[in-house]
């Protein structure tokens, strides 16, 4: 619990550097055996990129540094309740613990809300507010044949 603190505080930290240099109010870290092994805020301004936020940033760079999709032995600290997105990447990569401060109505209240994707999700495809259009005749689970057929499969 104390080293949870402490490495929350580090992440809230992140968040406030990236607002000095124009990222979004968001920072993250992962850990694995008490030792920090990436750091990072929310760059989706200044990367003009809608996937660059602090948890997946810190996951891709993660990743690297430990040579491995699979983060299981890691905790991601976050200076927030992680979103839909990023919530779906802890999940693919296998983190095991999260540990963060605000929560996703404080995330609202400052204009960033997460509410309608939560509700989507839940929606049938053709119910969304996004149109989704699946066209099942184009040999699409041939993919998923070739796939199988392989010996050495990565564990996702």
């Amino acid at each position: 619990m104390k080293n949870d603190k402490l490495f929350l505080r580090r992440a809230i930290e992140i968040a406030l550097g990236g607002i000095k240099v124009g990222g979004g109010p968001f920072g993250a870290i992962i850990v694995k055996d008490n030792k920090i092994i990436s750091e990072a805020f929310n760059r989706v301004i200044l990367n003009n990129d809608a996937t660059s936020h602090a948890e997946i940033l810190a996951i891709r760079l993660a990743s690297s540094v430990l040579q491995s999709h699979d983060l299981q032995e890691c905790t991601l600290y976050s200076s927030c309740e992680p979103c839909p997105m990023c919530l779906g990447a802890i999940y693919w990569s296998g983190i095991m613990k999260v540990v963060y401060s605000c929560d996703r109505m404080d995330a609202e209240a400052a204009g960033f809300s997460d509410k309608l994707i939560y509700n989507e999700i839940d929606l049938d495809p053709f119910q969304r507010k996004i149109l989704f259009l699946k066209l099942s005749d184009l040999k699409g689970k041939e993919v998923f044949r070739k796939w199988d057929e392989l010996e050495n499969k990565i564990t996702y």
